[in-house]
Order: C-alpha cells, then structure tokens, then sequence
C-alpha cells in the first residue's frame, strides 16, 4: 500500500517538521483530484516495505517529531493500525489526512490514542457530494466523521479545494454550517495538474481575490479559515 515518501516536509504537519508516507488506493474518485495515479493506478508506482519506511523515517529522526500519513485514502489500509502502533512506539506523533468515508476506522484509532493530528477533506456540500466525489457517498458517513473529529479533543482541521463548477460562495457557506465556531478550515486553490478527468485539466483557477473572498465569507461564518 506504501506508494510514496518523502523524507521530510515543512508544511503537511502543521507546527512540526515530518515525513510524509503516501498510501496507494482510494475509495472516491474525485474528477479534479491531481494524483490521478496515486488513486487510479498505485500499482504503477515503486512499492515501499514498511521496515523501509520505518528506516528511513528513523533516519528522519534528527529533524521530524512526527509523520504525514496521507494517500490515495490511508483508512483503507488493513495495516493501517499496526503501522501507526510502530511509530507510535518511536515517540512520534501521527497527522492523518483522510476523506472521512469511514468513520469506523477514524474512531477506532481516535479511541486508542494513536493519532496526534487528523486533517479531513469536505470536498463540496453534502446534496453534491457524489459529483465531487465520483462515486456514490454515503453522506451520514461524512457527517459522522466531521462530528468525531469535532469532539475526539485532537488538534485536526478540515480542508476543501476550491474548483471553479464545484465550489461557489453557496457552497461554501454550506460546507460552513456543517463546521463549529473557531473550527481550523483550510481552503486550496485547485491546481489544473494530472486530474483523474482530463476535462479538469481546463478549469482555469480561482484567482487569489476569488479565493480571499471565500475565506471572509468564512471568517464571517465563524471559522479560522485560511488559503494555500
């Protein structure tokens, strides 16, 4: 399952240095999503052992505090638990990105005290949640995810990339109500890069006052709202 790495980042863990560890696979098939082989096609990509990830961010050590586990969707994984319970046993803290489709998983992990950080994507308003998607959602699940994190007492944010024909003032002010005042919610321009649809690959970007503009609406909203 171990598709990627990287050996440490500045930015995916916010206020620690990390590796990031990439995860092949995922149950959503987001047409504008831009790791269109991560998703579609991990088998493609050089396969990592887990005692070469684990070596490696050993290595890491001297810098990272903690680990990235992102994909492709990490909550998927079978092995997922064990892997984390390793590094865990390395005193490192643990940041997962996840789409929230499996709440399940989330609160088995939350309960056993094996996560630091969970950031989790709302890709769109519930009622379009399968166009953005790709795939059918189940959307109660979405929910439930947002409200576990909510009151797991984690350091956690939610995330949302802004693509023009997905995303509009509305659905932000949507994505708003499913959030609590103060709530940390990080907005990302869509980048038009290696989409699983190739049609996406033409969407010209917000431009960075349109994206502002959706972060006050934000603001207004009650969050702690920025844009990357």
């Amino acid at each position: 399952m171990i598709r990627g790495y990287k050996d440490i980042s500045l930015i995916d863990y916010p206020g620690l240095l990390a590796p990031v560890v990439f995860l092949g696979g995922c149950n959503f098939q987001c047409p504008f999503c831009h790791n269109r082989d991560l998703v579609l096609k991990p088998q493609n990509k050089t396969p990592f052992t887990e005692e070469d990830i684990l070596t490696r961010i050993e290595d890491a050590r001297v810098l990272a505090d903690g680990v990235v586990i992102t994909g492709g969707e990490p909550t998927l994984w079978s092995g997922l638990e064990d892997f984390i319970i390793r590094l865990k046993a390395m005193g490192l803290k643990v940041k997962l990105d996840t789409n929230g489709s499996l709440p399940a998983i989330l609160e088995d992990l939350t309960h056993k005290n094996l996560l630091d950080y969970i950031a989790m994507d709302i890709k769109s308003p519930l009622e379009d949640y399968n166009r953005a998607a790709g795939v059918c959602v189940n959307a109660g699940s979405i929910v439930k995810s947002i409200d576990l994190i909510q009151s797991s007492g984690l350091n956690h944010e939610f995330r949302t990339t802004c693509v023009p024909g997905f995303i509009d003032e509305q659905a932000i002010q949507s994505i708003c109500s499913l959030l609590a005042e103060g709530e940390r919610y990080t907005l990302q321009n869509f980048k038009p890069v290696n989409t699983i649809d190739p049609r996406c690959m033409e969407i010209r970007p917000f431009s960075s006052e349109e994206m502002e503009g959706f972060r006050i609406k934000c603001c207004a909203a009650g969050l702690n709202a920025k844009v990357i």
